[in-house]
């Protein structure tokens, strides 16, 4: 019985000590990356490998062939809404991201295919863009892999891939004018108008700047002590050349932001008078 007792102790614990998983660092971490962008966002997954000493491009990424664009696992892009790439027209969903790189060239593609680890899974009648980009070397190295959404604007932002010395740049861009405008035109036929802001898009886009000064009046005049508001009324009185009623407003902004104690806009307007005299 004690020897049954102890082969019986012998195998529980041999069990219990296997059930313990040795938990490391993962060589080649995951990421995601969610940038809001436009009215919607980007979306990346992806490993990160290290360079650790080694050549990468030509050597552990040959040229000329399929990359998964990182470690282990494909790497994915969702765009929250259509997209244009290379004068395409992207819709909205998940997509794997996939790169040929090469000396001088690098090919990017957007695919339907989402699971493409390997070269040997990789189906070109699924790709949906290819781009030809030309990367730039870098004066450094990046240690690890990364993927960044950068250069972001109202309606484009750059992805680029980072490794090594190498940055290769993707440009997307998406038509979130005319979505702002239908948005606008809806807004300003119902009761809740949204004056400050449908008047800021004009005044930063370039638009009708007497339509922009006529509802960011309307916003000050519904909300006197809003020195923000009334600093955009004075830029956009300056834009339209009516510099001393800009000056006017200036102030008048300035005034408002001191009682607040809010030094910035106090700043912002100072430098403003200053450009008008």
């Amino acid at each position: 019985m004690k020897k049954y007792i102890l082969f019986l102790i012998s195998i529980l614990g041999t069990y219990f000590l296997e059930a313990q998983q040795l938990k490391t660092p993962a060589p080649s971490p995951t990421m995601i990356v969610k940038q809001d962008f436009a009215l919607s966002s980007i979306e990346l997954n992806f490993s990160r490998p290290s360079v650790k000493g080694r050549k990468i491009f030509g050597d552990l990424v040959p040229f000329g062939k399929v990359w998964r664009t990182g470690a282990n696992s494909a790497t994915t892009v969702t765009f929250g809404d259509e997209v244009v790439i290379n004068n395409v027209k992207v819709p909205a969903g998940k997509y794997g991201l996939l790169t040929i790189p090469d000396a001088e060239t690098w090919t990017i593609i957007i695919s339907k295919q989402t699971t493409v680890s390997s070269p040997a899974d990789y189906k070109q009648e699924m790709d949906l863009v290819r781009v030809q980009v030309t990367p730039i070397k870098l004066p450094f190295s990046i240690e690890t892999f990364n993927i960044t959404i950068d250069d972001i604007s109202n309606n484009g932002c750059t992805i680029g891939i980072l490794w090594d010395n190498i940055y290769a740049p993707l440009v997307v861009t998406t038509d979130v004018d005319t979505k702002i405008m239908a948005q606008i035109k809806l807004l300003m036929e119902g009761d809740s108008r949204p004056y400050y802001n449908a008047g800021l898009y004009y005044l930063d886009n370039g638009k009708d700047l007497n339509k922009a000064l006529e509802w960011i009046t309307k916003a000050t005049d519904l909300n006197p002590k809003a020195f923000w508001m009334m600093h955009q009324k004075a830029n956009c009185l300056a834009k339209l050349g009516r510099k001393e009623d800009a000056i006017t407003a200036a102030t008048k902004s300035m005034e408002l932001a001191k009682d607040a104690k809010n030094m910035d806009y106090v700043a912002l307007n100072e430098k403003l008078i200053a450009s008008l005299k």
